[in-house]
């Protein structure tokens, strides 16, 4: 999903007929106790939803062989060092690129109205069950400016057990409005979400490609970059 197309896909989502907006889980969640009480009232009043579009949800089932190429043509190539970064989380920890060093990271850019990131959430979530955190390691860096509350509504809906970093822009973004990217992002070439990167243990990229993809070839690349 290209980000031009941010302010467009919002007025079609929220004009979805049926759809109430609901504020994600009714009962305080285990991140919730740890955050603080600020940011979960203000991540309620998101009132962030699941949305979706024809399309949306049917490749992360797929074998590797259906992902589609790349769209963007400023992805940074394959065999470069990742760039560093050192970013925040909606709590306020911070979190640098460089300290995942030792394992295969699997680095997403998000935006939380984007249909194809919420579709790609549940799966992400299953693969770094699946894999585990000794070998492996998982970032998701907000690619819409957007504020901490809304970015933690998304984090906390599905229950994500990953950083999700806020990567602030020149116009602070929403779950319902538009924001500007922030210097990681444009530094990763991001053009459209959702964007991921493999990146080996020693910080170099393995490989990349934007839009939805199947869980095999995610899962691949990981396995392939951990050695």
């Amino acid at each position: 999903m290209a980000v031009a197309a941010v302010a467009l896909l919002i007025a079609i989502r929220l004009d979805q007929p049926g759809e109430a907006p609901a504020p994600g889980p009714a009962h305080p969640t285990a991140a919730d106790l740890r955050a603080p009480a600020w940011l979960v009232a203000a991540a309620r009043r998101v009132h962030f939803h699941t949305s979706t579009e024809p399309g949306v949800g049917e490749i992360e089932s797929k074998p590797a062989s259906a992902a589609k190429p790349a769209s963007s043509t400023d992805l940074l190539p394959v065999g470069s060092a990742a760039p560093g970064f050192t970013l925040r989380t909606p709590e306020g920890a911070t979190v640098s690129l460089g300290s995942y060093r030792g394992r295969a990271v699997l680095l997403e850019f998000f935006a939380t109205w984007c249909p194809h990131c919420q579709a790609e959430a549940v799966h992400l979530r299953r693969i770094a069950l699946q894999l585990g955190f000794e070998r492996y390691a998982y970032l998701a860096v907000n690619g819409d400016g957007e504020t901490a509350p809304s970015v933690y509504a998304f984090h906390r809906y599905f229950g994500l057990p990953y950083p999700a970093l806020l990567d602030p822009g020149g116009r602070p973004g929403s779950f319902s409005s538009a924001g500007t990217p922030g210097r990681v992002s444009k530094r990763y070439g991001l053009q459209s979400f959702p964007t991921f990167y493999v990146i080996g243990p020693t910080g170099r990229i393995v490989w990349r490609s934007d839009g939805e993809q199947p869980d095999a070839l995610l899962v691949a690349e990981l396995r392939r970059a951990a050695g």
